[in-house]
This record gives structure tokens, C-alpha cells and sequence, in this order.
């Protein structure tokens, strides 16, 4: 009985955490498609679309590098 509730406790801790987790990832989500869709739109060609993808997989990245640089970290 005792291993059930070490279990129970264990699993609600697993819940919760990977809740918050999710969280995060939606966001990133969301700005993922919407990146994805400016970049897109704006091609002219299939290849610069394709960029624009990429792109759009790594926007968090240059969000970061621009904000360290404008802090002068």
C-alpha cells in the first residue's frame, strides 16, 4: 500500500512538471508557425521559401543574439 502512494506522489510530481513544460513548448509553437507563414509569404521563390522555413526554426536563437547584443552582455 505504502509503494502506492510513493507512486501516486511521484506521478502528480511528473504531471505538474511536464504542465509547465508544455506550456513553453506552445508558445514556441505558435511562434514557429507564425515565423514559418511570414517568411513564407514573403518568398519569391521555392528555394527562399524553403530558407524561410529554416528560418523559422531558428528565430528564438537570433531573438536572443539581438537582445545580448542591444544589453551589451
Amino acid at each position: 500500500m505504502e509503494e502506492d502512494n510513493d507512486k501516486n506522489c511521484c506521478d502528480h510530481y511528473n504531471w505538474k512538471k511536464m504542465k509547465r513544460g508544455h506550456f513553453h513548448e506552445s508558445i514556441y509553437g505558435l511562434g514557429f508557425i507564425g515565423a514559418a507563414i511570414y517568411f513564407i509569404q514573403h518568398s519569391a521563390t521555392f528555394w527562399i521559401g524553403v530558407l524561410g522555413f529554416l528560418k523559422a526554426i531558428i528565430w528564438p536563437v537570433m531573438v536572443v543574439y539581438k537582445l545580448l547584443e542591444l544589453l551589451k552582455l
